[in-house]
């Protein structure tokens, strides 16, 4: 079941980010501009955000082997509709399409994790977050290699069929052990909406992915100000990789979440420090150590759910819920990170922007975290 897990993880950044290496042949056969492309990549993350708590809550209240299936299938299915695309619209359509299908996965993960880690909440949670970011890195990675051998079509037709194969095993291998004992109702999500450690996890969960995404994003660039190796980049997914099995790991031994969780917030601010003003002997393990720490937070924060007493039985709908209110992070904080830069022409505002912000989360909300 947790090989399944990894693939799913491994599949999700796999089929959303291998557009992103396409985007000079996508524009040149559909004449597209700049800003129709960005569009078209953003419709996926349109969905995802739109149908994730429905997905949670559905996936509490039919089991998330039954939830992964029919999500698996239409993902599979607008895969290959992306491929087929004959115009702009077709293109957006597919694109939202297979945001709606993959919405599911991360609430059905966490009920997997649930169900089949007992005891170890954390470190199965790290070890599909780290396929994510592998996922990540394959797609922006290897499609540039395969783009030199085959068409964009043909590459996004062998990823629906990486797809299918992967759809086709869950419907064939996917199982629970234990039935559906508590169905989530509309009403139970205005009970958790006033649940104040819900509203610290999705802050935590905002500004990890905020923070992460930001970096990521913005990276290749302040090494270009910085007349640095824009390359270096690449150390960021390094961290966000390793984050997940460790983070975990020492979740499920330590116990001590507000420990963590402060300590990974001082790990954030020294290494965003030394990003900005360090030479580079100590570049390298500044940018592996800002992917490490504001990842490290995201498995914590997707942890806690699964097995907090009182979280535990909507854990679903709980990760739909903050997993999707907390996409408020990735879309704000990069614009923020651009505008400053375009103010003071320089980096070290933006990358104090990020500072601050992780140490307002992560220190601060550590207090309020639950034991």
């Amino acid at each position: 079941m947790f090989t399944q897990s990894f693939t799913i993880a491994f599949l999700v950044h796999i089929l959303l980010f291998s557009i992103a290496p396409m985007v000079t042949f996508v524009m040149r056969e559909m004449g597209l501009n700049h800003t129709q492309f960005g569009l078209a990549f953003s419709m996926s993350m349109v969905s995802l955000i739109v149908f994730r708590l429905p997905w949670g809550l559905l996936a509490d209240r039919k089991g998330y082997v039954s939830v992964l299936r029919a999500s698996l299938l239409l993902a599979t299915c607008a895969a290959v509709l992306r491929a087929l695309a004959q115009d702009y619209a077709g293109l957006l359509l597919s694109q939202f399409l297979l945001g709606f299908g993959l919405a599911a996965t991360l609430p059905g993960l966490s009920l997997m994790v649930k169900e089949w880690s007992v005891g170890r909440p954390g470190l199965g949670t790290g070890i599909y977050i780290a396929w994510f970011a592998a996922g990540n890195a394959t797609a922006l990675g290897f499609t540039p290699v395969l783009l030199r051998w085959l068409e964009w079509r043909e590459v996004f037709l062998l990823y629906a069929g990486l797809s299918g194969v992967v759809a086709l095993l869950w419907w064939l291998f996917g199982k629970s052990e234990r039935r559906v004992e508590f169905g989530v109702r509309i009403e139970h999500v205005g009970m958790l909406l006033r649940d104040k450690h819900v509203w610290l996890l999705l802050c935590l969960l905002a500004a990890s992915m905020g923070c992460y995404d930001t970096l990521a994003n913005w990276m290749p660039r302040v090494l270009e100000m910085k007349n640095t190796n824009p390359s270096l980049s690449s150390l960021l997914p390094v961290g966000f990789f390793l984050a997940g099995p460790a983070v975990g790991f020492m979740s499920d031994r330590l116990r001590d979440r507000r420990s963590i969780v402060a300590l990974l917030g001082v790990v954030a601010v020294a290494s965003v420090i030394g990003i900005a003003i360090g030479p580079l002997v100590l570049l390298i393990p500044a940018l592996v150590l800002a992917g490490f720490s504001t990842t490290g937070c995201l498995v914590i924060s997707l942890t806690v759910p699964v097995e907090h007493e009182r979280l535990s039985p909507y854990a679903g709908t709980v990760v739909g819920l903050i997993s999707s209110l907390g996409n408020v992070g990735p879309l704000a904080m990069p614009v923020l990170f651009g505008f400053l830069i375009d103010v003071t022409a320089m980096y070290h505002a933006s990358l104090a922007s990020v500072a601050i912000l992780a140490a307002a989360a992560f220190i601060g909300g550590s207090r309020a975290m639950p034991r």
